[in-house]
């Protein structure tokens, strides 16, 4: 059973913007958080940025300014819009989810590649 859908990734040139979506199944009641991770080959896997229900919201020092996450709660998506991207930024983008019960599901990832 699917929980969580992702899309939006794809190849973009330095400079350029993505948006992507990840909406969350129905059967995921009370989500609290929701939030974008990313990780590379040989790395561990970092936080992007979070939203919780009450839209406060948290980044990673090295995307603030140029990322933004935003959700609809009637809907259980969560966005990123991704500005300004840099090489830097190429990883697959997992996005991830937390219920107030302390449930917590992840999507399948998407790969996001920026280059020339």
């Amino acid at each position: 059973q699917v929980q969580l859908v992702e899309s939006g990734g794809g190849l973009v040139q330095p400079g350029g913007s993505l948006r992507l979506s990840c909406a969350a199944s129905r059967s995921i009641f009370s989500i609290n958080t929701m939030g974008w991770y990313r990780q590379v080959p040989g790395k561990q896997r970092e936080l992007v940025a979070t939203i919780t229900r009450y839209r406060t919201t948290n980044y990673a020092d090295s995307v603030k300014g140029r990322f933004t996450i935003s959700r609809d709660n009637a809907n259980n998506t969560a966005y990123l819009q991704m500005n300004s991207l840099k090489p830097e930024d190429t990883a697959v983008y997992q996005c991830n989810v937390q219920t107030i019960y302390g449930s917590d599901y992840w999507g399948q990832g998407t790969q996001v590649t920026v280059s020339s």
